[in-house]
């Protein structure tokens, strides 16, 4: 599951780490642009929360400027960096438990069940894929990797959810970025057997936590055409609350989540009777559905325009994840900003 393509070679390393300990903020500041994206990246696989990467980044850069001068050059300013941002993301996460998706804390709900409150937990966040591509200025190669699908969707973000910290930093620095063990073992403090042993059980747990099918997927960053297909269909149906339609997308044993909401539907009937509900009385009003671009995954913006308004507003970033040609798992995240996404927060258009 390794990312593909080569960390960036630091030009000149001695001369930046003098600049860097005798406190020149234009180097500092370029290094930090650099490595900003990739940095955010690591970030968010680490703690499954956008919002808390962006400021994980800004800390970590906080920490490295009030560090500078004890910084020795030993390690690359790359190494140096992320072993601030991982020690910033421990800290974050010895002071909370980890971010869920609903059917990870409750058991399935019924379709006719009365609708419960939002649950104040920490959830499972979307990253915009718009943020995962890097510019690089020209006549340099990019300083971040390129990121990969199968190690941004949520389902991989769920799943190393699940493991200790230490050992959630390891997965990702081994496995994801594909440091060699020494690297990770002198980032983390331990011996290199202790880094091999973190990683064995980490293996063991993600592999009871990933789908089976998880193991043979082909690496890959696009959505296929037959994926953007059918979500071109779904997003259709939903527009026209044509809930047969979606019906017809649906696998068997599909599950539909929706935080912060905390219940969740394990099966076709009961999604689609949830659908019933949740596209007539349930949730009065017309859907409109925008493409969007969120974890490398097929996804769709949902806005809704209720009786009375003008104006459709913005409702859920919808993440499906498909198998064997059948939506097999759909995540609607409400709550959470469309700007980061490039969407916009409220649409004006005509009915369909």
């Amino acid at each position: 599951m390794t990312d593909t393509g080569a960390a960036p070679t630091e030009p000149d390393h001695g001369a930046v780490a003098a600049a860097l300990r005798a406190g020149d903020e234009p180097v500092f500041a370029a290094l930090a642009e650099r490595l900003r994206r990739e940095l955010q990246v690591y970030c968010y696989r680490m703690v499954g929360s956008f919002e808390e990467s962006e400021d994980l980044v800004q800390e970590t850069f906080l920490r490295a400027w009030r560090a500078r001068a004890s910084f020795e050059g030993r390690a690359s300013v790359r190494a140096w960096l992320y072993r601030i941002a991982t020690n910033a993301c421990l800290d974050v996460l010895e002071r909370r438990s980890r971010r869920t998706l609903p059917h990870h804390v409750t058991p399935p709900w019924s379709p006719d069940a009365e609708l419960p409150p939002p649950a104040d937990q920490p959830w499972l966040q979307p990253f915009p894929d718009q943020l995962l591509e890097v510019a690089a200025p020209p006549g340099e190669q990019p300083d971040t990797v390129v990121v990969t699908r199968e190690t941004i969707e949520l389902v991989f973000l769920a799943a190393i959810q699940y493991l200790p910290p230490r050992q959630r930093a390891a997965v990702i620095l081994r496995d994801v970025l594909g440091w060699r063990a020494r690297e990770v073992a002198d980032l983390l403090d331990v011996s290199v057997p202790a880094v091999n042993s973190a990683l064995q059980r980490a293996r063991e747990t993600l592999r009871r936590q990933l789908p089976e099918q998880r193991h043979g997927w082909a690496r890959t960053t696009e959505v296929t055409a037959e994926e953007r297909t059918m979500l071109r269909r779904f997003m259709d149906a939903t527009e026209r609350a044509d809930i047969a339609a979606i019906a017809e997308l649906l696998a068997d044993d599909v599950r539909a989540t929706m935080p912060p909401w905390p219940m969740w539907f394990a099966g076709k009937d009961a999604v689609v009777e949830s659908m019933t509900a949740g596209l007539g009385a349930g949730i009065p009003g017309r859907f409109r559905m925008l493409a969007a671009g969120a974890n490398r995954q097929p996804a769709a913006a949902a806005y809704v325009r209720r009786p009375g308004d003008t104006l459709y507003r913005a409702f859920a970033i919808e993440l499906l994840r498909f198998e064997h040609g059948r939506i097999v798992e759909i995540t609607a995240i409400h709550d959470i900003p469309f700007e980061p996404f490039g969407l916009p927060r409220v649409l004006d258009m005509p009915d369909r």
